[in-house]
């Protein structure tokens, strides 16, 4: 039966378009040989492997799949002793370097998961010292090379000198004038493996020796000239030489290949179903198709489905379901409508998922795996269908019956015609109720109207029809679920020309019934046309909308790109006003200690001064954080208070919080500079607890707070030496005399290098490690001169 089957659906065909898509004849030959399974496994396994090649040719454009020949017939010879020819042993070598190179290209792939074709791959064996061997002694053409053997290098050495030796004797009869006249042409040929001259009949006797051949009207001989003779020998006897060097080297090369005829033969294999693999791949890139999902639940999903053998501009794509809500289709419209084609694109469909092949329809679609498949399909589309024809359809009918289960899908062409139509409808009625029964899967074809009503009564049929334009009167192959076909007679009748009184009797001799019947089918099929417009209207906003939002995305992508870009640079310029003004402030600062040097004390009006300057540089620095208008959002919404560290992200400084401004603004001391920071500019710094120092924390001076303490915790011994250098030059102006430099215990490092370079500064009196209330080895506390 299933032979039946793939014949009536066209599966030689699939297969006859998949071989030419193999690079090997191996591959042409694997792809030949395909059939459907109907085991779920088996189909899944053939699937996936299916993908992961179609994955490869998606990514990759092209797999290297040249060299690769049928080495199956070498492979025995060589295992039972067979000397293998030069041609053989060179297709060998081919076969090697093909799988080589495919191997390397499967296995170079890392980035994509392959598991099967993977696995594939590792099995192929390189050989490599072997196909160098076979180069070694034969040329791509085929030929054993003079480096073969020094034998054979010297034996063709010796067969070029007599030849060289003979064309010079014949060469110098053919350049006399007296000879040329007995010749019928000045050349040198070769018969029978000797060099020759052709000579005029006549003159046979004038050059003795050997006649090899005459010409076919008899005016040429073709002779070996006596002096010619003696050298021709030995060229003979010299290419007996070669060939008997050549065969042992053949018969050497044969046993080489012999030795690994298990791993050629591995190879092989492997190489077969690779090259099918990316058959099934280039197969499904030229039908557009996609591998389906698959079930075991008799459930069918075709989206906008093509048949595979009908040109793609010529095709109307069908989608449909079945399996789910109903189990049975039955299909209804005029002949040439496009109800056959239904039926082999779901059955044929079937099969090629079935076999492992991806199928022409969109992403989505799902194909069930099935028991099995029949198919009832005639190819005669006549009215007239005579007895024997319909005793053929019920004899392949009643095989059907006999075969089925519950997981087969079941394919009815023209179901109950070629007999009495009252009859014809009763029995396939009684058909498709016992298939329904048995749980099988079936879609039917008919022209009967009584099925219409069959499907309206049964749960889980289905009825369907193929479109037809009264119009144009032309079907325009569309298939629309849910709606029954009308016969469309009495319109197109009009259309033809038929009068309105004609019409308007045959009307009025069918029933009421049947009236009210075609009138709720055209209301159906109107209602059907009205919501696929809709649906087409919907998707082509969906599409618009889809676009607008690409655009406005890419858009703001732009946009944020943009502030990004304008944050960069007022930042940038920011930090170069800061590292300006720090710069000024160490110079006011430098100043002042040369006054102190110059000076015993140091004139009021003289710090009023350097104050002014300092306060100058801390509100330019202000108005350029306020231009830049740059903000940073912290990784946690923190509450701030006045005295917490802080890091302002604007300038990469640490500082800490002087004053709260407003709800969202803060004056942060950042050095020597205070200046107006926002809340999402700068980020709370979490820290260990802080030492206790016993002395009041600030002391208010010359209108401005100074801290007594110093913390450089979390900082290089080099930042926080700068940082000690100039808060004793801030602390010097407020007239301090002790103060607490914070650096906490950690290894010992950073304390060691703060209490080194206070030892050496000119200001400091002397220092000593934290008492008990003041934070112990953690703090350095500095006296002032």
């Amino acid at each position: 039966m299933i032979e039946r089957v793939l014949k009536v659906l066209e599966y030689n065909k699939i297969l006859d378009q998949l071989h030419t898509h193999a690079s090997s004849s191996l591959g042409k030959e694997r792809a030949q040989q395909l059939v459907p399974s109907f085991e779920y496994d088996e189909v899944h396994e053939a699937q996936a492997i299916t993908y992961e090649a179609m994955t490869v040719i998606r990514l990759k454009g092209q797999v290297p799949l040249g060299g690769i020949k049928d080495i199956r017939a070498t492979i025995k010879r060589a295992k039972i002793g067979g000397m293998l020819n030069a041609s053989e042993l060179i297709d060998t070598a081919s076969t090697l370097y093909g799988g080589r190179q495919l191997k390397n290209f499967i296995e170079g792939l890392e980035e994509i998961e392959l598991p099967r074709l993977k696995g594939y791959a590792s099995l192929i064996s390189s050989l490599r010292p072997l196909e160098q061997k076979i180069h070694s002694c034969i040329d791509q053409h085929g030929d054993v090379l003079d480096s073969a053997s020094p034998a054979l290098r010297h034996v063709r050495s010796q067969i070029r000198t007599f030849e060289a030796r003979s064309k010079e004797k014949l060469e110098q009869m053919t350049r006399s004038s007296s000879v040329q006249k007995m010749l019928q042409d000045t050349i040198i040929t070769i018969r029978n493996g000797r060099y020759c001259i052709p000579v005029k009949p006549e003159y046979r006797t004038h050059f003795g020796g050997i006649v090899h051949d005459q010409s076919a009207s008899g005016a040429t001989l073709f002779i070996e000239p006596d002096a010619v003779v003696a050298i021709n020998n030995q060229l003979r006897e010299a290419r007996l030489k070669e060939e008997k060097e050549i065969e042992k080297i053949l018969l050497e090369l044969s046993a080489a290949v012999a030795e690994e005829v298990t791993a050629l033969g591995q190879n092989v294999t492997q190489l077969i179903e690779l090259d099918f693999a990316f058959a099934k791949a280039f197969y499904a890139g030229q039908l557009k198709a996609v591998q389906p999902k698959l079930n075991q639940k008799g459930y069918f999903h075709l989206k906008r489905a093509r048949h595979p053998l009908i040109p793609i501009e010529h095709i109307v794509p069908i989608t449909f379901e079945l399996g789910e809500e109903y189990t049975s289709l039955i299909i209804t419209g005029p002949n040439t409508g496009g109800k056959t084609v239904t039926l082999k694109t779901l059955g044929l469909l079937t099969l090629m998922a079935c076999s492992g092949l991806a199928v022409p329809a969109e992403e989505g679609t799902e194909i069930a795996v099935v028991s099995s498949i029949y198919a009832d399909i005639g190819d005669e589309q006549s009215i007239e269908q005579s007895l024997s024809t319909f005793s053929s359809h019920m004899t392949n009918i009643v095989s059907i019956l006999k075969e089925m289960d519950s997981g087969s899908l079941i394919l009815f062409d023209e179901l109950g015609a070629g007999t009495d139509p009252t009859e014809g409808a009763a029995l396939a009625m009684s058909i498709l109720d016992d298939v329904h029964q048995r749980g099988a899967r079936v879609v039917a074809t008919t022209h009967y109207s009584e099925l219409k009503a069959y499907a309206y009564s049964k749960d889980e049929v289905m009825n369907a029809s193929v479109e037809f334009d009264v119009e144009t009167l032309r079907p325009t192959y569309r298939l629309l679920v849910g709606v029954p076909g009308r016969s469309n007679a009495f319109s197109i009748a009009k259309r033809l020309g038929l009068s309105d009184y004609i019409i308007d009797l045959a009307k009025g001799q069918i029933g009421e019934d049947d009236t009210r019947v075609e009138a709720m089918i055209a209301s159906l099929e109107e209602n059907q046309k009205l919501a696929e417009k809709d649906r087409l209207e919907a998707e082509l906003l969906k599409k618009e909308i889809a676009s607008l939002r690409a655009k406005l995305q890419k858009q703001q992508e732009q946009i944020e790109r943009e502030k990004e870009k304008r944050v960069e640079e007022a930042e940038s310029e920011a930090q170069l006003y800061f590292a300006k003004a720090m710069q000024d402030a160490d110079d006011v600062i430098n100043e002042l200690r040369d006054m102190a040097k110059k000076q015993e004390v140091i004139k009021e009006h003289v710090l009023i001064e350097a104050k002014k300057k300092l306060e100058g540089l801390r509100e330019s620095k202000v108005k350029v954080q306020n231009t830049s208008q740059t903000k940073r959002k912290t990784a946690t919404k923190q509450k701030l208070s006045v005295g917490d560290e802080v890091f302002v992200h604007k300038f990469g400084q640490k500082g800490h919080i002087v004053e709260k401004i407003s709800e969202r603004e803060y004056q942060v001391q950042i050095g020597i500079m205070k200046m107006k920071v926002e809340q999402d500019q700068m980020e709370k710094i979490q820290r260990e607890e802080t030492p206790k120092v016993s002395p009041k924390a600030t002391v208010k001076t010359n209108n401005d707070t100074t801290k007594l303490e110093l913390d450089v915790r979390g900082q290089t011994t080099d930042e926080a030496m700068i940082n000690v250098d100039r808060y004793l030059d801030q602390v010097l102006l407020s007239g301090y005399h002790q103060v607490y430099v914070i650096h906490g215990k950690g290894t010992g490092q950073l304390r060691k290098g703060i209490q080194d370079y206070l030892r050496k500064h000119r200001a400091v009196k002397q220092i000593r490690l934290g008492g008990a209330g003041e934070g112990g080895s953690g703090v350095t506390v500095v006296e002032l001169k």
